[in-house]
């Protein structure tokens, strides 16, 4: 699945505005800050440094994307840090464990 992939995936089943145009608009958005949300464009840029990516057209897996969100997650868990962005950065960890097993299931034929 490519990034761009992922970033769909999650503007078609959250209530998030994770999309800010393509997937490849919202990655060169998340890039310059002028994304609509903040909370999404952290999300992304957080994806892109520690996955050393730069385009929605790469390729990722699901452990290491989930794995660069631990960052973005750990500074939403703070006591005095807004709700909201946690609420979103769990509710595209579990999104993202969905699209990766959809993927599987396709690829399985089932």
């Amino acid at each position: 699945m490519t990034l761009g992939e992922l970033l769909q995936y999650l503007e078609d089943h959250t209530d998030y505005d994770i999309l800010d145009g393509t997937p490849a608009e919202t990655v060169a958005r998340s890039k310059d800050g002028s994304h609509k949300n903040a909370y999404a464009a952290e999300v992304v840029t957080s994806a892109l440094a520690k996955l050393g990516i730069d385009s929605a057209d790469d390729v990722i897996e699901r452990v290491p994307f989930v794995n660069a969100l631990a960052p973005v997650r750990l500074k939403y868990m703070a006591d005095d840090a807004p709700v909201e962005g946690f609420r979103l950065v769990e509710k595209v960890i579990a999104t993202t464990d969905a699209a990766f097993n959809e993927e599987v299931l396709a690829q399985k034929g089932k």
